[in-house]
């Protein structure tokens, strides 16, 4: 969950438990064990947190713990058992939290700014709770399609259905004013699909996603209005990601793909030529549309690994890394980056300023320059890298298995890291 780009659950969820402020609390857990808790404060230094936590009569570690290792459904059920909290217990802790009153001159004066600033015709929002759902809603609604994309199609954030999100976040930005040249329901051939598919109008959905910025519930919110099976949506989710265009599409379709870049030839698909679009209209990588550049690409500096960390770098920079990790969070990265004698902090702020291959190329052999020599033993070792010990094998054999459990041929880690990126932008 990373709580910069969207809200928490709302405080009155009872998804997890059925317990006042556990689900908004499971959320913020999680994004404190992914280090994406933005403006969001968890355990102790929340006050709705302190409550919960010592109603449970559990720690701020633990819940954390628990989190990180448990769906909603197994997390709720640890809690109960944990806690060892009746009904009658639960049903008298979510009424004094559902009906607390703002207390303290701070807590009226947060109301009061809030309203103003998000409500102000509102008068029914009274309680603690509701300033605080009031206030989340007041900072995430508003999606601005003018400063970055929306999210691809292929995403599955809302309600395991893909274009789902991306709908949403145009539904948000035309709300918003601020959709830029993008459009949203019926004027957009995918939305109709989509909804047509979700059997909900584009207004509801609309409403729905202005309402409800969390994609947790906006995503309940629309597996409630629609009666798809999990079957069904996995067949849509794949026609969807693979459509393409037909005999009286093709050659608009051939068209659009060449004002966009028509060296991509091997675009074939809607979505696909779509995600390019995204990307090159905004300047960015983002690596939840495709992978980057091969670990073996040699384009750079003749350096295996270096393109493919460019691609890294410079998602990390427009906060578009999606599953990948850059830099010290990755053992390969950390390899290359010693190998240059760069740190991945200078790394992406030259990226910053420095906007093609060549100039990074030019860039590193000026400060940081490496023989032929160097760079063959460097590309030598690299290709060849693979788990060493009883630990890194058990963990490759793992992520093997996940993916591919087929390919018994797999013993280096560049070799896993394309098995990968293949498995997971498959069309």
């Amino acid at each position: 969950m990373d709580l910069t780009r969207q809200p928490p659950r709302r405080p009155s969820n009872l998804a997890v438990a059925g317990i006042v402020g556990a689900a908004r609390m499971t959320d913020k857990a999680r994004a404190y064990n992914n280090e994406t808790l933005g403006e969001y404060v968890y355990g102790e230094n929340s006050g709705l947190d302190q409550r919960v936590l010592a109603f449970l009569g559990i720690s701020a570690d633990a819940y954390a713990e628990a989190a990180g290792e448990h769906d909603d459904t197994a997390l709720g059920n640890w809690v109960l058992e944990t806690s060892e909290k009746s009904a009658a217990e639960i049903a008298e802790f979510n009424d004094a939290e559902l009906t607390h009153l703002p207390d303290t001159d701070a807590h009226k004066q947060r109301l009061k700014d809030r309203l103003a600033r998000y409500a102000p015709d509102r008068t029914d929002i009274t309680t603690v709770l509701q300033s605080m759902e009031l206030d989340d809603w007041g900072s995430f609604w508003q999606v601005d399609l003018t400063a970055g994309p929306p999210r691809s199609a292929r995403a599955k954030d809302v309600a395991g259905i893909c274009g789902v999100a991306r709908m949403a976040d145009k539904a948000r930005a035309k709300r918003a004013g601020k959709i830029g040249e993008y459009i949203y329901g019926d004027d957009s051939g995918q939305d109709v699909r989509i909804l047509t598919f979700l059997g909900i109008s584009a207004t509801d959905f609309q409403e729905a996603a202005v309402n409800n910025p969390n994609d947790l519930e906006i995503g309940a919110w629309v597996r409630q209005n629609c009666d798809k099976s999990d079957d069904a949506i996995e067949t849509f989710n794949e026609t969807l990601i693979n459509y393409a265009p037909n005999e009286a599409s093709q050659e608009r379709f051939n068209a659009r793909r060449q004002e966009i870049d028509p060296t991509r030839t091997d675009i074939t698909t809607w979505v696909a030529l779509q995600d390019l679009d995204d990307q090159l209209s905004f300047g960015i990588i983002d690596l939840n549309r495709r992978a980057p550049r091969s670990p073996y690409n040699t384009d750079v500096y003749g350096m295996v690994q270096l393109a493919r960390l460019i691609d890294k770098g410079r998602a990390s920079n427009s906060n578009t890394l999606g599953a990948y990790f850059y830099g010290e969070d990755s053992g390969i990265d950390r390899a290359t980056l010693t190998f240059l004698g760069v740190s991945a902090t200078e790394f992406a702020e030259k990226l910053k300023t420095l906007s093609t291959d060549a100039e990074v190329e030019a860039w590193l052999k000026a400060e940081h320059p490496k023989s032929d020599a160097d760079i063959a033993a460097y590309n030598e070792q690299m290709t060849h890298m693979g788990p060493t010990d009883e630990r890194y094998k058990a963990l490759m054999a793992n992520m093997i298995n996940k993916i591919a459990p087929e390919r018994t041929d797999i013993n280096t880690w560049f070799a896993l890291m394309l098995l990968d990126d293949e498995k997971t932008f498959a069309s």
